[in-house]
């Protein structure tokens, strides 16, 4: 199912735009999951620099295991981040023509790994509009002791909370703000197969890993692929800019040589 075409329903489009998230249940193989899986799988372990025991880790340490740009380390993990149906997606969901790529990402929640603590994704991007947009890909089933992702829905419109990186302090000031403001967290399990996409402003959490296998998630991030770049707004996205954005500044089209144009191609 890789690379084919996919029409995105009138109803997941205005879902997203509602919400801030869709969920397409079944969209990948199961069976070309599990193979990508287990290169993803494979990449992460072998490139994760984090080797702390989980009890002597800072919170955003424990919720994941993460390795970036893998796309750039073995042509199997290139061929789905380069996926052309899931960019399409993509870039229907977000109205634009086409989309590159931000970067991707792998997380690997360890068994007894700790909560994601509630954040918007785009406190960490120095982007010029909201056109931003993540799919989150399980390779294996999440049921709920598993930590699949929770999502505040219709939070992307909200403003408050965006100052914060993830943190406790964000757990606990985010939630009680989405619980004030009456955003009601959409909490569901994974089936192999099924994947989200959400708003780069939605706020979203998981919860901890109770089970006794990893929870391993592939991400990838698109921006709409006229974005420009935005004078960095705190130090992470000064960061991200030097890193994920190579020889660009602010006011520059969004296009260094690790941003590739995927979708039309």
């Amino acid at each position: 199912m890789i690379n084919l075409p996919y029409a995105v329903s009138d109803d997941a489009i205005a879902r997203y735009r509602r919400e801030g998230f869709v969920r397409l249940p079944g969209l990948l193989d199961a069976a070309d999951l599990e193979d990508y899986g287990a290169e993803i799988t494979r990449l992460t372990l072998a490139l994760n620099t984090q080797h702390k025991p989980l009890e002597e880790r800072e919170t955003y340490d424990r919720a994941f295991l993460q390795v970036m740009n893998l796309w750039r380390c073995s042509e199997i993990a290139r061929s789905f981040v380069f996926d052309q149906r899931l960019a399409g997606i993509a870039a229907e969901l977000l109205g634009v023509n086409g989309v590159r790529l931000y970067h991707d990402q792998s997380l690997y929640k360890e068994p007894s790994g700790g909560i994601t603590p509630a954040h918007a994704d785009q406190y960490y991007w120095p982007l010029a509009s909201d056109r931003a947009i993540t799919v989150w890909i399980p390779l294996q089933p999440v049921p709920l002791e598993m930590g699949p992702l929770e999502f505040y829905a219709g939070s992307h419109r909200t403003a408050l909370g965006r100052n914060l990186p993830i943190s406790d302090e964000s757990e606990a000031r985010i939630t009680a703000e989405m619980e004030a403001q009456g955003h009601p967290i959409d909490r569901a399990p994974y089936a192999l197969g099924d994947i989200s996409f959400h708003s780069g402003w939605t706020f979203h959490r998981a919860g901890p890993n109770f089970s006794d296998r990893p929870r391993s998630v592939m991400t990838m991030i698109y921006i709409d692929a006229e974005m420009t770049v935005a004078e960095p707004a705190n130090a992470v996205q000064q960061a991200d800019l030097a890193q994920w954005l190579p020889g660009l500044k602010p006011g520059d089209l969004a296009a260094s040589p690790i941003n590739p144009v995927l979708f039309p191609r």
